[in-house]
């Protein structure tokens, strides 16, 4: 059914912005900075921390960081919601660190507090911490929770947002921003994983305290420029509407499609939109149904469906085909991130069971995971300012390859990562079997290997760089390909995939944990990894990601970017979109 529908644009003026681009990134990156110093990179040690202070053998230790990972990860997709429907990235970035702050704290006070932590191993007995001091801790990871709920979405869109896209520095102010975003917080990392962690393995109370002080600051210097930042009012919830598109287009199913959808469908365009323009696609088009107007459907004075639950504008459905068309690609996502999980928990494991003396100093087990944001704090300046210039002038394109091909280059590393990982624990067991250090044994009486824990550095400097390519390809992949008052939720995708990962390890490490206790084969994950196959354990996700890889490649092939459609079209179509009229017939790329 047809019935021709002029476009109708609102003359209202979408707000005006006093853009200050980079002179507002010191209080941004720098809020981020001291939040990651105070929070995230305090979570790699959480694994020592449980087993040495709370008393919790390995698998549970392991399992609960994966929870905690997970829900912090998964955390943002609610705060995105709340920050793009109701109080706006500004506010909800406010209320997120205070509670970061908050949590911080009690996790200091379950250190520095007797009472609040199991007394320390002695003559092999191991007591575990009462049910109240579990639960304090868990108040604490809770706060950090919702911490990392608003902070993560929102922060990356909101230094974002202080840049005008309208114009060319514009552009590449924002494109320089997603790398140099990623810079600054995996600087912060080292220095935490180094320096702090370091700090946490001599005296816990103090190592807790450091990044409680951090975090303070965080909140201060966010605060203080207040004055500054530009503040993207929230425009009502997405989420709503692409719920509005499908039940519309469930009650016209019956309906035929169009013929010629750019002209015949409803295409009201909402005032003060801040979306950019889209032409029709042919993909997911039985949600066009949505956009079919009929007799019954009654349209506002103003140009806008009396009953946006029946009727939606062609522009609102192809903003949900733009976020569908993402879910297949975030998908692959999930196996991606299992090496890195396993390197932040395993990784962390393998370390503590090998030697990690240098001249007689110790390096903390904890701050080996730094050689992952070694790599890409150097490799990040290189791509950016030597790497891409070069593929820009090869490709034509102007990050140099496209977020996909960057996102799939990052899936191979980190296949390899685990491959890597393998081989070096199982030559790390074997020389914990044959050869052990002298003198040297776990809290529980696992033998150390002689083998240099810097072994482990080649498995951990291939995960890095696969962050560098594939999670900042990800991060710049959702941004730009959701509609933009979708952001915040964009964002958080990122950490959704991260969740979700987190808590699929988790399924995984219990089930092999079970399966394999009777097997041939011995338990490949026992409280003492030399009795174990831990290196069986990689190959099996390295053969899930090479699995993974494939299914990549598939989604890769279907996917087409927003706003690069070719469509057999009219100019009097796509000029109607712009507000201007022409007539001749003509193929065009929009």
């Amino acid at each position: 059914m047809e019935n021709k529908e002029k476009v109708v644009v609102d003359d209202t003026e979408p707000p005006k912005h006093n853009y200050r681009g980079v002179k507002a990134m010191p209080f941004i990156i720098g809020n981020e900075t001291f939040e990651k110093l105070g929070t995230i990179g305090t979570s790699s040690n959480l694994t020592v921390y449980l087993t040495t202070v709370f008393n919790l053998e390995k698998v549970s230790a392991a399992t609960l960081v994966n929870i905690f990972n997970g829900s912090t990860n998964l955390a943002p997709l609610v705060g995105a919601f709340l920050s793009d429907a109701y109080f706006g990235r500004y506010k909800t970035l406010g209320f997120a660190c205070i509670s970061s702050l908050t949590g911080m704290f009690l996790i200091m006070l379950t250190a520095a507090i007797s009472q609040l932590h199991p007394p320390h191993c002695g003559a092999g007995a191991c007591v575990g911490p009462t049910p109240w001091q579990l639960m304090f801790l868990l108040v604490g990871f809770g706060f950090l929770v919702v911490g990392a709920g608003g902070i993560r979405p929102c922060n990356l869109a909101f230094g974002a947002d202080q840049f005008n896209p309208e114009t060319e520095s514009g552009k590449k102010g924002i494109n320089s921003f997603f790398n140099w975003y990623y810079f600054t917080f995996t600087f912060a990392m080292m220095v935490s994983l180094t320096a702090i962690v370091y700090v946490q393995s001599k005296n816990w109370p103090v190592g807790f305290a450091i990044p409680t002080c951090l975090m303070f600051l965080s909140c201060g210097l966010y605060f203080l420029g207040s004055r500054i930042y530009v503040k993207v009012r929230p425009q009502g919830s997405p989420v709503m509407g692409a719920i509005q598109v499908f039940v519309a287009a469930s009650k016209k199913r019956s309906f035929k499609s169009p013929q010629n959808p750019q002209v015949s469908l409803f295409n009201h365009i909402l005032p003060n939109s801040i979306n950019s323009r889209l032409p029709h696609t042919d993909q997911f088009r039985f949600l066009d149904k949505a956009a079919i107007k009929t007799p019954e459907d009654r349209v506002n004075p103003n140009g806008s469906a009396a009953d946006p639950w029946r009727l939606c504008s062609l522009q609102q459905v192809e903003e949900i085909k733009c976020v569908m068309r993402v879910i297949p690609v975030w998908a692959s996502s999930i196996i991606y991130y299992m090496p890195m999980v396993q390197q932040q928990t395993y990784g962390v494991f393998q370390a503590v069971q090998s030697d990690k003396s240098i001249n007689h100093f110790q390096v903390p087990a904890g701050s080996f995971v730094v050689f992952m944001f070694l790599a890409l704090t150097i490799w990040i300046p290189i791509y950016d300012r030597i790497l891409v210039p070069s593929l820009r002038r090869i490709t034509g394109k102007e990050g140099g390859i496209t977020q996909l091909q960057r996102m799939g280059v990052g899936i191979v590393l980190s296949v390899l990562s685990m491959l890597v990982s393998g081989l070096v624990e199982e030559k790390r067991r074997h020389l914990a079997l044959t050869s052990p250090l002298p003198g040297a044994t776990t809290a529980r009486g696992g033998a150390v290997s002689s083998m240099s824990a810097f072994w482990l550095v080649p498995q951990l400097l291939l995960a890095g760089l696969a962050e560098a390519f594939n999670s900042i390809g990800q991060i710049e992949f959702y941004y730009k390909q959701f509609p933009e008052n979708m952001r915040s939720i964009a964002g958080s995708f990122f950490f959704c995939g991260l969740a979700i990962s987190s808590y699929l390890s988790t399924f995984l490490i219990s089930v092999v944990h079970h399966t394999t206790a009777n097997a041939a084969t011995g338990n490949w994950l026992p409280e003492d990894l030399n009795k174990g196959r831990l290196d069986y354990f990689y190959f099996m996700i390295a053969v899930m990601g090479t699995l993974n890889f494939g299914y990549f490649l598939l989604c890769s092939t279907w996917y087409r970017y927003k706003g690069s459609f070719v469509n057999e079209t009219t100019t009097l179509d796509l000029e109607m979109m712009n507000g201007t009229t022409k007539g001749s017939t003509e193929k065009h790329v929009v």
